[in-house]
């Protein structure tokens, strides 16, 4: 079965061919860094990074360019508001954007490029726009696009120009010729500052959103490539207008395939600063890990809506529970029998006859299809549990095994590399798993109790040693005592016949 993806301009599932064979280009609408990233953002930076990691897994090479969007009118009232330069507002966001995706295990894209590098390339496209027509200059100073003299406007949202007519305020009062207009080059304003003006043929301004992304995209990627995402958010107005201005000026498709993922909601309520329910990435990482919001955002696919609670969060960290148990139980086992632990590998080198590679690369291949995906990260884990209570019996070496319990051995430790390797492909399960399962012990939003009575790790393992003692004096009621007071701070101890680990309850 080959890769399909719904394309939002046909509004349906088709096979995915690039243009350049074995080259994927793509292009994704990055942010406008005036503030901190928040959940919505966090879904589209998530999705379009498990789309990049199958292409690859495919043996795609890909260019994945991500814009930053650093000139804009909240980038300007919020760096006055703030007494502070544009460039120091936008370099704090963007960092604080690259340590927030980092914890979330996104990879960087290929390239990232600011909008404030490429004004000559706005230009020079506006320029492109005014001589074929479709661009005007308005007697305010802004340069318009004319929207109706493209006839293909429309096309994504699937609204015709009526439509968009109807929606419009009568009164248009900003030098456009028609409400549906958009602009391409603003005049600048006396009271902005410097660095927000440049110097064009149009006389000092700065350019509109929407022609950012047009300039960039075919700057870097051409003047078409094969894939456009973003937020579902984005494709009306802004994608709509991305294509007028692109096509407008190139006559060729500015994409072959547009992808848009879902909207997020906050226990069923649109997530939204004015409702009180809008939560940035580092707000959700201090109570949640980072992996349990990754794992959160892909076991919903990319284009349905995502519901936020704290309830689904704490099903999604049960849930990635199960799975690292699974691994922290079978590699134990493993390590106990040869030293060592078994690794992730190469998606590409797994048994491409392994049911569970057959029925993974079935659902990444229809849509990137992460929730039936999960689903066998799960069966995987199922089996390598079976596995580890079929080996549980004996204390033989792997070498003296026989029959069922020979059989058992095998597979488990090919099937602990699919789990791995599979949860790899998905930017999940990366971690040591008892590092996991003990979480950030430390931290506090994991462990019960006051900051002054929260248990280090070392705490925690000298409390396991004499709780050792106490047994092998025979000193059960010590023993016990010891066991509930870890509890009691949110610490669950597991014994077996290798020794007592331990975890943060849920």
């Amino acid at each position: 079965m080959s890769l399909r993806i719904y394309n939002t301009l046909s509004r349906a599932l088709e096979p995915f061919t690039p243009i350049e064979p074995g080259h994927v280009r793509m292009y994704v609408c990055g942010m406008t860094v005036y503030d901190l990233c928040h959940l919505g953002h966090a879904r589209a930076m998530v999705a379009f990074d498990v789309v990049q990691r199958w292409l690859k897994s495919n043996g795609y090479r890909v260019t994945y360019v991500r814009n930053v969007t650093d000139i804009d009118d909240k980038i300007i009232k919020r760096a006055l508001e703030n007494g502070e330069t544009i460039r120091s507002l936008t370099d704090r966001m963007v960092d604080a954007l690259h340590q927030d995706a980092d914890a979330l295990g996104i990879e960087r894209p290929t390239h990232e490029p600011r909008a404030t590098d490429y004004v000559p390339q706005m230009l020079q496209l506006i320029g492109t726009l005014e001589q074929k027509g479709l661009a005007y200059r308005a007697g305010n100073g802004d340069v318009n696009y004319a929207v109706r003299k493209f006839p293909g406007y429309g096309k994504l949202s699937g609204k015709s120009l009526d439509e968009l007519r109807a929606g419009e305020r009568v009164a248009v009062l900003d030098g456009k010729e028609d409400p549906l207009d958009f602009v391409l080059w603003k005049s600048a304003k006396p009271a902005e500052p410097a660095e927000a003006k440049w110097d064009s043929a149009y006389g000092l301004g700065r350019p509109g959103w929407h022609i950012e992304c047009s300039a960039m995209s075919c700057e870097m990627l051409g003047e078409s490539f094969d894939i456009h995402g973003g937020g579902a958010d984005l494709q009306f107005p802004h994608h709509e207008n991305e294509i007028a201005q692109s096509e407008g000026a190139t006559g060729k498709p500015l994409a072959n395939v547009w992808m848009h993922n879902g909207f997020v909601r906050v226990d069923n309520e649109k997530m939204s600063k004015s409702l009180g329910n809008f939560f940035t990435i580092r707000e959700i990482l201090a109570k949640y890990d980072p992996e349990t919001v990754r794992f959160f955002i892909i076991r919903a696919h990319y284009r349905s809506p995502l519901n936020y609670s704290d309830a689904h969060l704490d099903d999604a960290r049960a849930s990635l529970k199960r799975l690292y148990t699974a691994l922290a139980e079978a590699q134990d086992i493993i390590r106990h029998q040869v030293g060592s632990n078994v690794k992730a590998a190469d998606f590409k080198t797994l048994p491409a006859r392994s049911s569970w590679v057959v029925r993974f690369k079935e659902a990444m291949d229809e849509d990137f299809g992460t929730p039936e995906a999960i689903s066998v990260l799960f069966g995987v884990a199922s089996s390598i549990n079976s596995h580890c209570t079929a080996l549980k019996t004996t204390y033989s070496k792997y070498e003296d095994l026989e029959g069922s319990q020979w059989l058992s051995w095998c597979a488990l430790r090919e099937e602990v590399r699919i789990l791995l390797t599979l949860g790899k492909v998905l930017g999940l399960l990366q971690r040591k798993p008892i590092d996991w399962l003990q979480g950030r012990a430390e931290a506090k939003s994991r462990i019960k109790g006051s900051t002054q009575n929260r248990l280090s790790t070392k705490r925690i393992q000298k409390m396991i040693e004499q709780r050792a003692a106490a047994k092998q004096a025979r000193n059960f009621a010590e023993a016990d005592r010891v066991r509930n007071e870890l509890l009691a701070q949110g610490i669950v101890l597991k014994d077996s016949s290798t020794g007592t680990t331990w975890e943060v309850a849920q």
